[in-house]
């Protein structure tokens, strides 16, 4: 059998550890929603799970972790996008406001 055209999959043992993950940090999520923290760390909180389990899915369920190649594609490349075009929204606006700013100069 030729090595490079397997697919390579996981035991079924990987799938029950990730829902096993995903379980704990949905309950870890609904103890912050429930514990009487407000603001930031409540907030903050819930993010951090709502990212983990996303990573979890992403990298176990759509096979992300087994290519790497996809991983920097679908990860790396539109954050990087997005932060080009905030930088180009960033200057953008500093033109305008030393524009505007230029006017009640004058």
């Amino acid at each position: 059998m030729d090595q490079h055209n397997s697919h390579h999959q996981p035991e079924l043992r990987v799938y029950l550890r990730v829902w096993l993950w995903l379980f704990v940090l949905s309950v870890l999520s609904y103890l912050v929603d429930v514990s009487g923290l407000e603001g930031l760390p409540k907030w903050g909180l819930i993010t951090l799970f709502m990212l983990l389990k996303a990573g979890l899915i992403v990298a176990f369920f759509m096979h992300m972790a087994w290519e790497r190649l996809s991983i920097i594609y679908t990860v790396l490349v539109p954050p990087g996008v997005l932060l080009f075009l905030a930088a180009l929204m960033a200057m953008e606006a500093n033109y305008t406001l030393s524009s505007r700013l230029a006017l009640f100069v004058n």
